[in-house]
């Protein structure tokens, strides 16, 4: 069976639920890992007022049984703190006398999907959208890869993201052992390993937030320990590269995605782009270099993989931008709702978990099967194969 997640919730509803489906038995959860993972999407400096608010921990309600999945459906809570004071506001039923009409949103704001989302589903109350396309459904997210991050520990898989850049300042490439690397950024308030890039970003993002404006930036997953052979040529759907691509982009306010060298592919010649192929009697098949970033043809080569996301300015700003009244159509400046003056750090943490998701996905295509047990002996197997190719 594949892989799969839903989500369901609102921003300022009760909860958000996911539920998982075609995990393996046997697998031993570690609940503190899976809530340290949720704590780690709300730090970073830039954040804004919700974040003092929240305190995410997830609730595991099925799927689980003594601290081991059992195989069956894993159904996932995330208690959303705010709710206390939206009760009436969002509540499922109806609620008499509530202040609804006070908390409507008819005012739509530039570079979410308030107008959009009210054209398409014919809702005059834009609330309706925006409660849903929030990036608060990004905790939930986080929480999915949070247990496959676990999956993909119990056979040597690692994670690391960090920050690439914020607005025009770049941080130093770091040459770090991976879990060197985790250790470093997860200091940073800007999930940074240079000292003095850090500085400068929290400098900007003060600027930004003092002036009423916002900042966006990039930031790099790292995923190693990888076998040869994840995804495949074969249809373009099945390409790991592609789905990776297409999870790191709907990531909320993700505009853009490239893959080791990525864009820098297109203005050197093919002489330093290509990683020429080595053999040893201790690594075997390996490459001389990773600017592929870990992929050809759509499958993993066995060095690790390397990709960046590109995240704009978040758009509700403190001096909002123009806009049309949709009762009026008249001129007039967006609703403000409650923001961040920079996200990008946690969006660092967003990327390693749908990536991570990604390669689950791909890991269990290759190796599956019900329990831990079998996709062990099914991945021992395969790397006997390779070994002997």
């Amino acid at each position: 069976m594949s892989l799969r997640y839903l989500t369901a919730g609102e921003t300022h509803g009760p909860q958000l639920t996911a539920i998982i489906e075609g995990l393996p038995s046997n697998l031993e959860l570690d609940f503190e890992e899976l809530n340290f993972q949720l704590q780690r999407r709300q730090k970073g400096h830039g954040r804004g007022r919700r974040m003092q608010i929240e305190t995410d921990t997830a609730q595991i309600v099925g799927g689980v049984r003594h601290g081991r999945t059992t195989g069956a459906p894993v159904a996932v809570v995330v208690e959303n703190k705010d709710w206390k004071h939206w009760t009436s506001v969002m509540n499922v039923e109806p609620v008499e006398g509530s202040d609804e009409a006070k908390r409507r949103v008819f005012r739509p704001r530039p570079g979410h999907a308030d107008l959009n989302g009210g054209l398409k589903y014919n809702l005059k109350d834009l609330r309706n959208v925006l409660e849903r396309s929030s990036a608060r459904e990004t905790a939930a997210r986080v929480a999915v890869g949070a247990i496959a991050r676990q999956l993909l520990a119990k056979f040597g898989i690692k994670v690391a993201g960090h920050v690439v850049s914020i607005g025009e300042v770049t941080a130093a490439t770091p040459n770090l052992p991976i879990d060197e690397l985790i250790a470093v950024t997860e200091e940073s308030s800007v999930r940074v390993a240079d000292k003095e890039a850090e500085q400068k970003m929290i400098e900007l993002i003060d600027r930004m937030k003092a002036e009423g404006d916002t900042i966006g930036g990039v930031v790099e997953c790292i995923v190693s320990g990888l076998p040869v052979g994840l995804g495949s040529h074969v249809q373009w759907d099945r390409k790991l590269d592609g789905r990776i691509a297409q999870a790191v982009v709907s990531i909320n306010a993700f505009k853009g995605v490239e893959v080791g060298i990525g864009f820098e592919a297109a203005r050197i010649p093919g002489s330093k782009v290509h990683d020429e192929i080595l053999h040893t009697a201790d690594k075997g098949f390996h490459r001389a270099s990773n600017r592929a970033g870990g992929f050809e043809g759509g499958m993993t080569t066995g060095e690790p993989i390397v990709v960046r996301g590109v995240m704009k300015p978040i758009p509700t700003l403190y001096k909002p931008l123009a806009s049309v009244d949709i009762d009026t159509k008249e001129a007039f400046t967006a609703q403000v709702e409650r923001s961040d003056a920079c996200a990008v750090p946690a969006a660092s943490v967003v990327m390693e978990h749908v990536v991570t998701w990604e390669v689950a996905k791909a890991f269990l295509e290759k190796f599956g099967g019900d329990s831990i047990e079998e996709i062990q002996a099914n991945l021992d197997n395969y790397l006997s194969q390779v070994e002997a190719y």
